[in-house]
C-alpha cells in the first residue's frame, strides 16, 4: 500500500512536470506520444477508482503477479482500445486540460487507495484479488510509466526495486543484481534495446516481458 502510494505520488509529479510543448514527443510506449501516455494514465486512475469500488465477497482468483498477462508481442495499436487513446488525447488540444484531468482523477485514486482496506476483495478484468495485491501490481504499472516520460526524474529507488522484483516473478526468474533495476525494466518489457555486454545478463529475456 505504501509503495502504491509513493509510485503513485511519484508519476503524478512527474506529469505535472512534463512541458506542455514535450505533449507531442514521443514517449517510451511505442507508437503513443507523451500526450497519448497521459491519457491512458487518466483510464488507469479511472480503473483503481472503479476497482476499489467495486467489492467482492469471494476468495481471490490472482494475485500480484498472475493479474498481468504476459502477451506474446508488443500491442500493434490495433486494439479498440488502444486505438481509441491517441484519438481521445488529441481531442483535449489544450495540453493544460489534459493534464488537470489526470490530476484531478488521478489525486481521487490516491486518496481512495489510502482509505481502502488491503484485505478486501476487489473485482477487476473478471479476477478477483485482494486490494493489496491489485495496489502491488499498479506500482509495477505506475513505474513503468513513469519511466516512460523522457526527461522525467527518476521514479524513487524502493519503487523501482520493488517493480523489478515484480517483473522477476512474472518472468519466473533472478536476474544478476548488477543489473540495475531501471535497466532490467526497460530491458525486460522492450522499452530498450540491451547492449552487447547486458545480453548475458539477460539469459535471453530481452523484451519478453509484455504485460497486457
Amino acid at each position: 500500500m505504501e509503495l502504491f502510494a509513493r509510485a503513485w505520488s511519484a508519476l503524478r509529479a512527474a506529469v505535472a512536470a512534463v512541458p506542455h510543448d514535450d505533449f507531442g514527443r514521443a514517449s517510451g510506449c511505442t507508437g503513443w506520444l507523451v500526450r497519448d501516455l497521459i491519457c491512458h494514465l487518466v483510464l488507469d486512475a479511472q480503473d483503481v477508482l472503479i476497482t476499489l469500488a467495486t467489492p467482492v465477497p469471494a476468495a481471490p482468483t490472482v494475485t500480484a503477479a498472475t493479474y498481468w498477462q504476459l502477451l506474446p508481442e508488443p500491442p500493434d495499436g490495433t486494439d479498440p482500445l488502444d486505438a481509441l487513446i491517441p484519438r481521445l488525447a488529441a481531442a483535449y488540444q489544450d495540453p493544460g486540460l489534459l493534464a488537470f484531468h489526470f490530476d484531478d482523477v488521478g489525486a481521487a485514486a490516491g486518496r481512495a487507495a489510502a482509505l481502502a482496506d488491503p484485505r478486501a476483495t476487489v473485482g477487476t478484468r473478471g479476477q478477483v484479488l485482494t486490494v493489496a495485491d491489485y495496489l502491488t501490481a499498479y506500482t509495477l504499472e505506475a513505474t513503468l510509466h513513469h519511466l516512460d516520460l523522457p526527461d522525467a526524474g527518476p521514479p524513487p529507488d524502493e519503487t523501482l526495486a520493488a517493480a523489478r522484483a515484480a517483473l522477476e516473478q512474472i518472468a519466473g526468474r533472478r536476474f544478476p543484481a548488477r543489473l540495475a533495476d531501471t535497466d532490467a525494466l526497460l530491458l525486460l518489457t522492450g522499452r530498450r534495446t540491451p547492449a552487447v555486454a547486458e545480453l548475458p545478463l539477460l539469459d535471453g529475456w530481452a523484451g519478453r516481458v509484455v504485460l497486457g
